[in-house]
């Protein structure tokens, strides 16, 4: 009668309808078993993995399998069956998804230190999007799952981006790009970035399949900074722009006036505002003669001058 009580498990298929779902353990009674000649149909993007008195045993590709002793050589052995797999038994299955995880999101809760060459010691933060998929399904079924029923991104968010603030920082003192420079160079942060959290993720059974970076915000006080250097340099053009225009215009309304008296008027319009540009530019050179000048060296492939900390213009 307990043989006839138990339930003989004859297919065993999980069709995945989620989007978040990297490892299902599939369902199973106290009362089910796995009989000899069970089907495990595993489907494309999904491996599936047998495991006994929580030990891996056997890892499945995609594709129909027939349960059999030849197709369980690491159960067989750990079960200690000395003649082969012969009566119904009990294991848990479980189904990894190797798709790709996309659209994920990551983010600087706290801001990270940065050592810049122009602002000194400054905290930024930074977000973006990634895309992983599993590489190796024991792995992530012996460091992450255990014996949960499902194990989802939102299970690893967490986990994920702790390894993205640490890699990040590292990833940001390597590149050596300097704070006005790194909106131009996200592809290249990007990356590195990439490059660092590969090892972190292969240690869980992963592998992150793209890495973008969407935003680097600096500190308040050093946007502020950026912006005073970009309108000094901006009044610097136009202040120029604007005498010759006003030099301009006072030869026009000399040349106009008919006693002549407004050419010498014109005159000394004219020097004053020479006088008054150059006051200025003295005043901007002093100004840029205090500031620190920025040493250079060759651009590896043109040999053009380029800061020190790039490789190339």
């Amino acid at each position: 009668m307990g043989f006839f009580s138990r339930q003989l498990l004859k297919v065993i298929e999980w069709k995945d309808n989620s989007s978040n779902i990297i490892v299902h353990r599939y369902q199973m009674t106290d009362r089910e078993e796995i009989m000899n000649g069970c089907q495990l149909v595993v489907n494309e993007s999904q491996i599936a993995v047998l495991t006994k008195e929580g030990q891996i045993a056997d890892v499945f590709g995609p594709g129909t399998h027939k349960l059999e002793t030849k197709n369980l050589p690491i159960l067989t052995k750990i079960a200690g069956w000395k003649y082969g797999f012969e009566s119904p038994f009990k294991a848990d299955v479980y189904y990894v998804n190797t798709k790709q995880f996309i659209n994920l999101t990551w983010g600087t809760s706290n801001p990270v230190m940065m050592r810049d060459k122009d602002f000194g010691m400054i905290r930024v933060r930074a977000f973006g999007k990634y895309s992983f998929q599993v590489e190796d399904a024991p792995t992530i079924i012996r460091t992450l799952v255990g014996s949960n029923k499902d194990y989802t991104t939102e299970n690893l968010k967490e986990h994920l981006k702790s390894l993205f603030v640490s890699c990040f920082s590292d990833a940001l003192a390597t590149s050596q790009i300097a704070a006005l420079d790194i909106a131009i160079h996200y592809d290249e942060l990007a990356d590195e970035l990439k490059v660092k959290l590969t090892d972190d993720f292969k240690k869980i059974g992963l592998i992150p399949t793209l890495v973008v970076i969407e935003n680097v915000s600096l500190p308040e006080e050093v946007e502020k900074m950026i912006d005073k250097r970009t309108s000094m340099g901006v009044m610097d053009d136009k202040m120029n722009q604007y005498v010759a225009f006003e030099t301009v215009g006072a030869m026009r309304d000399a040349a106009s006036n008919p006693n002549g008296s407004g050419l010498a008027g014109a005159g000394v319009g004219l020097g004053a505002g020479i006088g008054m540009m150059n006051m200025m530019n003295q005043g901007m050179n002093v100004q840029n003669q205090q500031q620190p000048q920025q040493n250079t060296t060759n651009c590896a492939n043109c040999n053009n001058p380029v800061p020190v900390g790039y490789n190339f213009c």
